[in-house]
């Protein structure tokens, strides 16, 4: 049975659809969970997509994180749960602190919508384990607050425990400090990446397929099939029918 992903639909949500696609594509089962249900229907991991939860009121992230979803992914969160925030998701994890730091405006004060070349910093989280250390990837950044700052002690802590996920390379794109792109917490569960991987996952309607590895690294870390593999043991010489 492969992976079951739940994939969080907010309240002004933009990237919901694309993200239960590229959870598709990489072999998985992906479920549909609503801001304010907080049954999280037994999944094996969660992502809280891109977009503008809540319309960003107050601050990006700051309304979701008090989702009833969100008090159960917390807690699932602290048991092991692989999660992982992309863009507006990175916010909220920063928001309801399963990440240290915060996404703030860019610093040129402008909305950043290009491809963006990333170097993935560690492959020892539940969402990189499909890369190469310090390998380069492709993949589209969208945001208008999405500068990462932390105070110096938290970026030392970040550097020294190999916490750093990715960095942006080349032109920062928003001004985050130390080109930080994304992080991870300390048992490499939660992630939050301000770029989008489910928008390279298929070179039709993206810049690269690198970003597919976000979710494939998801059953490498749970040690579960994929559908894919799935099919495939099926059809091997010798499989029962």
């Amino acid at each position: 049975m492969s992976a079951r992903v739940g994939v969080v639909t907010f309240p002004g949500s933009l990237d919901d659809g694309d993200a239960a696609r590229a959870v598709r594509l990489a072999g998985g089962d992906a479920v549909r969970l609503w801001h304010a249900d907080a049954d999280l229907h037994g999944v094996d991991a969660v992502v809280l997509p891109g977009g503008f939860s809540y319309g960003d009121y107050l601050r990006a992230g700051a309304i979701a994180r008090f989702a009833p979803v969100m008090t159960s992914i917390v807690a699932a969160a602290g048991a092991g749960l692989p999660v992982l925030g992309i863009c507006n998701g990175f916010q909220v994890l920063c928001e309801a602190h399963l990440l240290p730091g915060a996404l703030t405006r860019n610093q040129h004060l402008h909305f950043r919508n290009r491809d963006q070349v990333l170097r993935i910093e560690s492959t020892r989280t539940a969402f990189t384990r499909a890369y190469a250390d310090a390998q380069e990837i492709l993949v589209p950044v969208k945001n208008g607050e999405g500068c990462y700052v932390a105070d110096a002690r938290t970026l030392d802590a970040l550097e020294a425990e190999g916490r750093v996920v990715a960095r942006y390379v080349g032109e920062n794109p928003n001004g985050s400090l130390r080109d930080i792109a994304g992080i991870t917490n300390e048992a490499g569960n939660v992630v939050g990446l301000m770029p989008h991987p489910e928008h390279a996952v298929e070179a039709l309607t993206g810049p690269s397929q690198d970003g597919l590895g976000f979710f494939t690294s998801i059953f490498s870390h749970l040690g579960r099939p994929t559908a894919a593999s799935d099919t495939a043991a099926a059809n091997a010489p010798g499989a029962s029918v």
